[in-house]
């Protein structure tokens, strides 16, 4: 399993320190002061990457996208930017999580180790959680003993939400993960229509999702 975590800060003695806390955790982390050196250190993967948002040659939203697009590196927010709105364009470029300075440093420990549990929990292989049962290499879902049939786009759904279970995905990150929205006229509602057919086939009471879940104002997760 590659340990290595990326730690991409323009203030050079937090940096250092961040990094220090996470090599006495045991993991390997990298210092990045800049977007194009977090670049060069992305080449060859990482567990996770924490960003600042403000840097000196770009910001890091523009880089998280870049590492869900590219590398699907889970990805922490650590800036003093506390707006809702910032926080909430966090997560649409596909943040697993995001903090605000100034944290104790366990607890930026405890929220990164969080994150990788959660992001290491089912590759490939077999997903299964209750009734329902994934085989992501074979692409076959299991509902109540049955087989269910979807289509590709219900089938990657699912799969996106299972594979980031506990995590919030939104309604964006599905159009631009699954959806080409860079020259289809495709929106929210083909979104809606998606799950709600999902949902259908494979919820026990599709009014009272056990697998699909609303996260009112931000998206949808998975299970508990």
């Amino acid at each position: 399993m590659n340990d290595k975590i990326i730690i991409v800060e323009d203030d050079i003695l937090l940096n250092r320190a961040l990094c220090k806390t996470f090599e006495n955790a045991g993991y390997d982390a990298k210092g990045a002061s800049s977007v194009r050196e977090a670049q060069d250190y992305m080449k060859d993967g990482a567990a996770l990457m924490v960003i600042d948002i403000g840097l000196p040659d770009g910001d890091g939203f523009a880089l998280c996208r870049q590492v869900r697009a590219d590398r699907d590196i889970p990805v922490i927010f650590l800036t003093a930017r506390d707006e809702e709105a910032d926080m909430l364009r966090g997560f649409d470029c596909g943040a697993d999580d995001y903090l605000v300075k100034p944290f104790p440093m366990t607890v930026l420990l405890k929220h990164a180790q969080a994150v990788l549990r959660r992001t290491t929990d089912g590759g490939a292989g077999i997903f299964s959680y209750r009734e329902l049962s994934i085989d992501f290499e074979r692409k076959q879902v299991i509902s109540g003993g049955s087989k269910v049939s979807l289509t590709p786009k219900e089938y990657s759904l699912l799969e996106l939400l299972a594979k980031n279970r506990k995590r919030v995905i939104t309604k964006q990150i599905m159009l631009e993960q699954l959806w080409d929205v860079q020259g289809s006229f495709v929106d929210e509602n083909t979104v809606n229509v998606t799950l709600y057919r999902l949902r259908k086939k494979i919820e026990p009471d599709p009014s009272n999702p056990t697998y699909i879940k609303n996260v009112f104002g931000i998206g949808y997760t998975f299970g508990e």
